[in-house]
């Protein structure tokens, strides 16, 4: 979008209230009316939903107001990052439609924020902590206490500046020292309460390899690289609103004394993607793939956009997703059904219709001639003119969905059963004349007849209430099916405190091991999508092999969001 289209964005479209804030920013004409964000997330794990409203918030304000947004890697916490994760992220933004304007990461300013940690310190604004955690625990204080001093806090510069050049030399073993910034431990904001800025880690990291072992804290290097990157709105989340004051004390105290630093960046707090019946904390994520209660982060369950992708959904549906629930102060639990309905509302206009039969019941045609194939003329898809048709073939032997027949149906059941007629789908007008079973009396083929001359559209006068689906016996391919329901079976998993696996829906995948496709769908390239017609909208898995189609099922056909957006 160019500079030009936030001039429509400003004048004709209801802005949220970061966008409020953005335009106030730039008619007042702060930092030159330039806008630039960046979206910054810890490598130690792979993005999931509610990092995408991220991603949509901070790309989308950068480019509906003609400015720039950075991907930045917060990659200050050795032992949790990987360049697995590294990869996954740059891929995942990719995918959902956004090229960032720069690309940076955090251990790319470990040399000048330990600089500025000196200065810091030659400034009497930062001292060396030896307490343990549990004494610094103990001398924070609480929420309606105040902290008292640490017996460190007074060292002098020389003797602060002495034990943090030897920290950074590796010569303490980890939790020995931490340099912290001297604020004020009375503060009613416990995060001003002389917060950490430096810990000893002795880890390798990914990008620097030994070459640390002191690391900063979040809340010293994010508003340092924010500076540093010339951020105008740094856009967070509302659990970091208490953090702001502490955000600004890095900036304007380094800034005080760092050249490089000549921008003051905003933070501004948005309330964060909550879902039902799921759950989005990394941490609990890294827990399901550990203990392989998952097949791994982009299992299509999971609520990464790895998994999503995995599981069908489209870019365009997420941004339409995150567009809708917009941007809010207040937290607030979105239901998961509108994410469903707007993945179901893009795939109806997009994805190809084909016909597959997930349990499959045999039928033979008794009075079509044996050898004989025709092959039928089929929408790609109704929505869309320009999609065409498809040939798919018809022969004696067929294959219909189980549930679509009834040897002694209830009232108001219009698909098949014995002597009764339905329309397969594209083709005849099918009449069940008699069940075969074994010898457990279960029902294993039905004997029917035709109507050679009721072919779909073109027979007006001959119609019957009942149309199934069906493929050729004889040309269908053999493919898996994974049916995906959610993950967990509470609302709020783990709500009270309690570990959300015990609300595990232990019937959340499904596996189909004999469905009958039409032949085409073998052939099909990992990430196409379908509407496998009366079933739901499925997705080609990168398992599939053409000898081995595999399928996932992205949503059903029946949308869950109308009834519950009717009740509200």
């Amino acid at each position: 979008m160019s500079s030009t289209d936030s001039e429509t964005t400003d004048s004709a479209t209801p802005l949220d209230f970061i966008r409020d804030i953005v335009t106030s920013d730039i008619r007042a004409g702060k930092d030159a009316g330039r806008v630039h964000t960046r979206f910054p997330p810890e490598p130690n794990g792979y993005l999931h939903i509610g990092h995408a409203k991220s991603i949509c918030l901070n790309f989308g304000v950068a480019r509906e107001f003609g400015g720039r947004c950075n991907l930045r890697l917060d990659d200050t916490n050795p032992a949790k990052e990987d360049t697995e994760y590294v990869d996954a992220i740059q891929r995942d933004v990719r995918w959902l439609g956004f090229e960032w304007s720069a690309l940076f990461y955090a251990s790319d300013y470990f040399e000048l924020m330990y600089q500025y940690a000196e200065q810091l310190i030659r400034d009497g604004k930062a001292y060396v902590d030896s307490l343990n955690a549990d004494e610094m625990r103990e001398h924070r204080g609480t929420l309606t206490e105040p902290g008292r001093n640490s017996p460190y806090r007074d060292r002098t510069t020389e003797e602060n500046l002495d034990l943090f050049r030897r920290m950074r030399a590796g010569e303490y073993p980890d939790g020995t020292h931490v340099l912290r910034a001297r604020i004020d431990m009375a503060s009613p904001n416990i995060n001003m309460r002389d917060p950490t800025l430096y810990r000893i880690r002795h880890d390798d990291h990914h990008r620097t390899g030994n070459a640390w072992c002191i690391y900063p804290s979040y809340d010293y290097a994010h508003p340092i690289s924010d500076a540093l990157e010339g951020i105008t709105h740094s856009l967070c989340t509302l659990e970091f609103e208490d953090h702001r004051p502490l955000y600004d004390w890095c900036v304007e105290n380094v800034r005080a004394r760092a050249a490089e630093l000549t921008s003051r960046p905003r933070q501004i707090e948005f309330a964060r993607l909550n879902l039902n019946y799921t759950v989005m904390s990394k941490r609990k994520l890294l827990t399901l793939v550990e203990q392989q209660l998952v097949n791994g982060w982009d299992d299509p369950r999971m609520p990464t956009i790895a998994g999503l992708r995995r599981r069908g959904y489209t870019p365009e549906a997420i941004r339409d997703f995150c567009s809708r629930i917009g941007v809010a102060k207040k937290e607030n639990v979105i239901d998961v059904a509108l994410l469903e309905h707007t993945v179901r509302e893009d795939l109806n206009r997009r994805a190809q219709r084909a016909l597959a039969v997930l349990r499959p019941l045999k039928v033979v045609i008794e009075n079509y001639p044996e050898g004989r194939v025709e092959q039928l003329n089929a929408t790609n898809n109704p929505e869309d003119a320009s999609a065409g048709t498809r040939s798919i073939p018809f022969s004696r032997e067929l294959h219909i969905e189980r549930e679509d027949f009834m040897e002694e149906p209830p009232k108001k059941f219009f698909r098949l059963s014995p002597g009764t007629e339905v329309r397969l789908r594209y083709a005849y007008i099918l009449k069940c004349e008699r069940v075969v079973k074994d010898t457990a009396g279960a029902v294993v083929e039905l004997r029917c007849t035709y109507d050679p001359e009721s072919l779909s559209g073109s027979t007006a006068g001959r119609r019957v209430k009942g149309t199934i689906h069906w493929v050729s016996a004889t040309h269908a391919r053999d493919a898996e099916v994974r049916l995906y329901d959610r993950l967990f079976l509470s609302e709020d998993p783990g709500e009270g405190g309690r570990d959300p696996l015990v609300d595990l829906n232990p019937t959340s995948l499904e596996r189909l091991i004999s469905v009958k496709v039409e032949p085409a769908l073998a052939d099909a390239d990992a990430g196409t999508r379908f509407q496998f017609e009366r079933q739901g909208y499925f997705c080609v898995d990168p398992d599939s092999r053409p000898e081995a189609p595999v399928f996932n099922r992205t949503v059903t056909l029946k949308d869950g969001w109308a009834r519950i957006a009717g009740r509200k």
